[in-house]
């Protein structure tokens, strides 16, 4: 895909972008004012060791240092210095237990030992890292004493005191709610390519170049208030819709010049697709344009051409079909012009056996003697067989 097809995808389905982004920024924040405060208190320890006066035993009292801190950053965390902890601030807990909520590191070359305490209590947090860096210079002193009587050779000192924390660290609403965004952002675009590969609907001229090589002849816009305003032709005659059945009327006079059609079958794939209102209004602009039309309302199972153009319907096809009237007498003329209907008439019940009758070959080429177009209104494709069995009586489909 290029990035222009990005583009058509995002601006074809940034509903579904906005929705995703909208209920992930939605979780985010309800996560986010769900979640329990956190907040943390740091203290920090020194360590030194005493020595000798001269260079040499300056350094070897740094290096032993900087390798004994290590050590004492892992003993911070052990029963060693937080049972005595829980014990004074007679805490409800055990060492392990507080050991997940005590960190302590050692910044790099250095001699010191930062030790942070987690808590939901900011108080507590405070009062827990007090009493681990008073309580580990107390254990490092007697864990460092070579005998009762000679003092340790390493100092802790406590260089910076903790306080109690005014804010939480956990939850950070605004790097919450940014992921929320982000996140929201990236799901809505995976949906949106997934449901445009998965449509598979055609929506226009591009879209049926994809499916196949035939040449599209025209397009007419879809209009939710067609329902309403079926014969668009005569309701809005300088409205887009009706100038595209403009644009298709001359297209059809252009297709195989040396042997043109005389008679069109307009069908659908279901039922509601715009098959009759696209019939009819083909009819009505080609008897604008001087032309003899006669339009054949088909559609034996849902018939509506009559509906729409406001005509009346006792006697039509099926009566023509099966001997009971005569072709003439069945056509009606539509608003005094070159345009005659031939409605459905009543509905039999076996419509395939009549739309491919000997009977209904004739009747189409009879039509064709007396007009110049004969436009059938056949019934959906995929429903019934009947307007595959009547295409094979016409020119064109």
């Amino acid at each position: 895909m290029e990035l222009k097809d990005y583009i058509r995808i995002i601006r074809k389905r940034w509903r579904i972008i906005i929705a995703a982004m909208l209920v992930v920024l939605a979780g985010a924040a309800l996560a986010t004012a769900l979640s329990p405060k956190v907040y943390e208190a740091k203290t920090q320890l020194f360590v030194s060791t005493s020595g000798g006066n001269d260079t040499s035993a300056l350094l070897q009292g740094s290096n032993f240092t900087q390798q004994r801190v290590k050590s004492y950053a892992d003993v911070i965390t052990t029963p060693k210095v937080l049972d005595p902890v829980i014990a004074t601030l007679k805490l409800n807990t055990t060492a392990d237990k507080l050991a997940t909520h005590i960190t302590a590191t050692v910044p790099l070359d250095t001699v010191l030992i930062e030790v942070a305490v987690t808590d939901g209590s900011p108080r507590l947090a405070a009062e827990v890292a007090d009493a681990v860096g008073k309580q580990f210079t107390s254990t490092v002193a007697e864990l460092e004493a070579v005998s009762t009587t000679a003092a340790s050779p390493v100092k802790i000192s406590i260089v910076s005191t903790p306080t109690v924390p005014t804010a939480p660290i956990s939850p950070t609403p605004t790097r919450n709610l940014a992921l929320g965004v982000v996140l929201g952002l990236l799901l809505g675009l995976g949906l949106a390519l997934l449901r445009d590969l998965l449509d598979t609907s055609i929506k226009g001229e591009k879209d049926c170049a994809d499916v196949t090589d035939a040449t599209v002849i025209g397009s007419i816009g879809f209009d939710p208030d067609a329902p309403k305003h079926p014969l668009i032709v005569q309701a809005d005659p300088h409205s887009p819709r009706a100038e595209a059945f403009r644009t298709l009327r001359t297209n059809l006079q252009f297709i195989d010049a040396a042997n043109h059609p005389r008679s069109i079958v307009f069908t659908s794939s279901l039922p509601a697709e715009g098959k009759t209102t696209t019939a009819a209004n083909l009819a009505i602009t080609m008897a604008a344009s001087g032309a003899r039309v006669c339009v054949v309302e088909a559609d034996l199972r849902r018939p509506r051409l009559l509906e729409y153009m406001g005509l009346d319907g006792s006697v039509g096809l099926t009566n023509v079909l099966i001997g009971q009237a005569d072709l003439g007498d069945a056509l009606q003329q539509f608003a005094h012009t070159g345009l005659h209907v031939l409605g459905a008439g009543p509905v039999p019940p076996n419509p395939s056996e009549l739309l491919g009758s000997t009977a209904m070959e004739k009747m189409v080429r009879e039509l064709e003697t007396r007009y110049d177009v004969v436009i059938t209104d056949a019934p959906p494709l995929l429903p019934g067989t009947a307007a595959a069995v009547h295409r094979t009586t016409a020119g064109g489909t």
